[in-house]
């Protein structure tokens, strides 16, 4: 059973969007086919720079270190694409829950997927599980969706780094 379409792929997505931003519209709507979702959109001429901006957005609110900030800044891009739930079976794959209008629009779909995959996760994992890689000088995207909420990496590399570091602090060789 598959209660939460929109709960941790929505994120994942969105990291990954973040982290390796592809060339061209083609590569937006390969991704997102990649990491879960199922729809299409038909094309328009500014869907990459409008999808960007949806990303550079969605940054802000990873940035923002306060839960009380951050909630407010979803709550307002949610407004600005999210519309009430509603039941669809769009793709003949089964009933399933939207959070937005039925906008044939790759930007105005993936602003609420993400904003209404962000809030889940965030509501349902912790407000902390959303932030930059603790390894200088990354700066990717790291979505905690571990057991016990301590994912501070975004990739086994970056750990073995920042534990190498630390232990050069230390004075170990």
């Amino acid at each position: 059973m598959h209660l939460n379409p929109y709960g941790e792929y929505a994120v994942l997505l969105a990291a990954s969007l973040a982290n390796e931003w592809p060339e061209d519209r083609d590569g937006i709507e390969q991704r997102t086919l990649d990491l879960g979702m199922t729809m299409v959109f038909p094309p328009a001429p500014d869907d990459h720079a409008r999808v960007r901006e949806v990303i550079d957005e969605w940054l802000r609110i990873v940035d923002e270190a306060d839960p009380s900030r951050r909630a407010e800044m979803l709550n307002a891009q949610m407004a600005e694409a999210a519309a009430y739930p509603r039941l669809t079976d769009h793709d003949g794959e089964g009933w399933h829950l939207h959070y937005r209008d039925d906008v044939q629009s790759m930007p105005f779909a993936l602003r609420a997927i993400l904003n209404v995959g962000t809030a889940l996760h965030l509501v349902t994992r912790g407000m902390n599980r959303l932030g930059r890689c603790g390894a200088s000088p990354c700066t990717n995207v790291v979505v905690d969706v571990t057991r016990n909420g301590r994912q501070r990496f975004c990739s086994v590399r970056c750990a073995n780094r920042a534990a190498v570091r630390r232990h050069r602090a230390r004075g170990g060789a």
